[in-house]
């Protein structure tokens, strides 16, 4: 892979490295494209790990900068990762029109419940909890403000056994990426986590087999992500090991979203 668009800085409080840093990495990794994709804050409350809202101006400029001083070397895209709350289309609209960024991550962590109840997948009481989130992951795709979506099995973390929920939570989230023609990644720092054991066996947190089994042989673009929170991290082993699965499942990798 010569494209990364998964990136974190430490602007978010539990990454390393200066954007400076990883465009240097990057480009010595010889990669030809670099997505930012740091999480981006939102305007009227901290939700924690992600940077400060009054740091956004900031974190955009100091790309546009490195995008003109390594323009012979290397192309960067202006992302954010950035949770689905309904109540923030506005927002998202901002982010495109008044600070023009190039994309948006949807990386669901939080996820809306009801106007006034928010859940974190990883703390999902019961397998019930995943067809909420994809519910969610569904609604979010369709408005059409987000490029790819990233780590879509994340809800795999948790300890469940697989069951009938979670057959049906993955069929939520293939169908609504199918219809909507969006991107989902295949992330490499579930495998960063290294293999367990869970109720279902020996695997990654996620990226998980049994969600990625279903897009074997198909048409679904698949986009490997490093989300690297280290400079060093953008290719390393586990992006390795993570073509390597890709290829062994037969999946439609894309190199770009553009």
């Amino acid at each position: 892979m010569k494209t990364n668009f998964h990136t974190h800085t430490q602007r978010c409080l539990h990454a390393y490295g200066s954007e400076r840093d990883y465009v240097r990495e990057a480009e010595s990794s010889g990669l030809e494209i670099l997505g930012f994709s740091d999480h981006a804050p939102f305007p009227d409350k901290d939700y924690g790990l992600r940077m400060k809202y009054d740091e956004l101006s900031d974190y955009i400029n100091e790309i546009d900068r490195l995008s003109v001083e390594y323009k012979e070397k290397i192309h960067l895209y202006k992302g954010l990762e950035i949770e689905y709350h309904p109540q923030y289309n506005s927002y998202y609209k901002k982010l495109f029109t008044e600070y023009k960024i190039d994309y948006l991550a949807l990386g669901e962590h939080t996820y809306s419940v009801s106007e006034n109840e928010m859940k974190n997948i990883f703390f999902a009481e019961t397998t019930k909890d995943y067809i909420e989130y994809a519910r969610n992951i569904e609604e979010a795709v369709e408005t059409g403000f987000f490029a790819f979506v990233a780590h879509p099995d994340i809800m795999f973390i948790n300890e469940a056994a697989w069951d009938v929920n979670c057959d049906k939570a993955c069929s939520i989230i293939l169908s609504a990426a199918e219809k909507y023609d969006i991107p989902l990644e295949f992330n490499a720092n579930g495998i960063r986590r290294g293999q367990r054991y869970y109720s279902d066996g020996m695997r990654y947190p996620y990226p998980h087999e049994k969600f990625w089994g279903h897009l074997r042989g198909s048409k679904q673009k698949v986009l490997i992500g490093s989300d690297c929170h280290t400079p060093e991290q953008i290719r390393d082993n586990a992006v390795i090991i993570a073509e390597h699965m890709c290829s062994k499942m037969d999946l439609n990798v894309i190199e770009t979203i553009f």
